[in-house]
């Protein structure tokens, strides 16, 4: 009998270590052959992987991404101009631009971010600024304004420059993705497979393509940025949706960048997932004049945001209701806005709307009418 119970007991230890090996292998971090990354969410910001994500390395034609805000920033993305001649000579990948060429800015945006054009980074440079030393300046006070604390620019394509100051982390990258993301135009070129383009003196028919493979191998990829140089190695900048949920991905310096990708969104997607926030009860009372009631209810429509598992109650409401409305109300009038707010950022508004009516009071009415007839009699006095 002991001899069973100790053969039982050697048994669940057993079990014991087998599943708490199990446990912790499901849990594991991938394993990559970046020298740094990132992943964020991109509605929060949260960090879900991290591998040196702080150490300044140079970030190739990823830099195109600044380059592009940027352009998209300045405007008139339809008027056409001539080329810069200068700008046109570069090295390294190009959309075929040759001198005096006429183009638009929303060509070179394409140009830059699908072929990665070079010829593209340097023509943008010169219409938005006059010059490429003082376009890169623009970029580092951009760098500045949205945060990107280990950052700095020496060419608007990501050319490798001999100096090393051009420079940024895994982690700047991926504030300036996130930053870049939320601008809709920016966000249909980068998720572009192809575009159809007119440029060239005279402008003609062009296709681009995008040199993002994973655009078509991994799910729910929407872009961002490739990038390669002998210093920097392979880079990749990319922002995947699936269920609701929107992650970013930086590699630098690289060799396995494509599987990379796709292995750190197989993981870190089950660390986040939509959910719904509402202001507490999400009803409220507010007062109305003018009306036989004295208040109305009136209620927050509820949001879903992407966040960590189990985050929701982080999620701070903030409603910006007026201290009465002025009858009639109808139900289903917008009334306020309630702001949601986490970690200090506001992440998502929805408006409040009134749940009942409240018509104009009888007895006002009344009056008023008594009121106009009596004076209408007086004038025929």
């Amino acid at each position: 009998m002991k001899k069973l119970k100790r053969v039982f007991a050697a048994f669940c230890a057993m079990c014991t270590i087998f599943c708490t090996a199990f446990s912790a292998a499901a849990t594991e971090m991938p394993e990559i052959s970046a020298k740094a990354a990132i992943v964020i969410n991109a509605e929060t910001g949260d960090i879900l992987f991290r591998k040196s994500a702080d150490k300044r390395l140079p970030m190739a034609s990823t830099t195109k991404i600044m380059t592009t805000i940027l352009a998209i920033e300045h405007g008139q993305l339809d008027e056409q101009f001539t080329v810069d001649s200068q700008a046109v000579r570069t090295e390294g990948s190009s959309m075929g631009l040759r001198e005096n060429d006429k183009v638009t800015l929303r060509a070179l945006c394409y140009g830059m971010m699908l072929p990665s054009g070079n010829d593209a980074a340097n023509c943008t440079a010169v219409r938005v600024s006059g010059s490429i030393d003082a376009f890169v300046a623009l970029m580092n006070e951009k760098a500045k304004q949205i945060g990107l604390e280990n950052t700095h620019f020496v060419t608007p394509s990501g050319l490798d420059d001999y100096t090393d100051e051009h420079y940024s982390t895994a982690s700047d990258m991926a504030k300036l993705t996130r930053y870049a993301m939320k601008n809709k135009v920016f966000r249909e070129i980068c998720s572009a497979k192809s575009a159809k383009l007119f440029y060239g003196n005279p402008p003609y028919e062009r296709w681009l393509y995008n040199t993002n493979k994973l655009l078509t191998t991994c799910h729910g990829v929407i872009g961002v940025k490739t990038g390669f140089t002998d210093k920097a190695g392979r880079c990749l900048v990319s922002c995947c949706s699936r269920g609701g949920a929107e992650l970013i991905c930086v590699t630098l310096g690289d060799r396995n960048d494509w599987q990379d990708h796709s292995t750190l969104y197989d993981h870190c997607f089950t660390f986040v997932s939509r959910q719904t926030v509402n202001a507490g009860s999400g009803v409220f009372e507010l007062g109305v004049a003018g009306s036989d009631r004295d208040s109305i209810r009136c209620g927050v429509r509820p949001v879903k945001v992407c966040l960590l598992n189990g985050k929701a109650d982080e999620v701070k409401a903030v409603v910006h209701l007026p201290r009465f409305v002025y009858a009639p109300v109808k139900k289903g009038d917008r009334v306020g806005t309630a702001e949601f707010w986490y970690k200090g950022e506001k992440i998502a508004q929805s408006g409040i709307f009134a749940l009942n009516d409240a018509e104009y009071a009888k007895a006002e009415c009344k009056g008023f009418l008594e009121d106009l007839k009596s004076k209408l009699v007086g004038l025929f006095d």
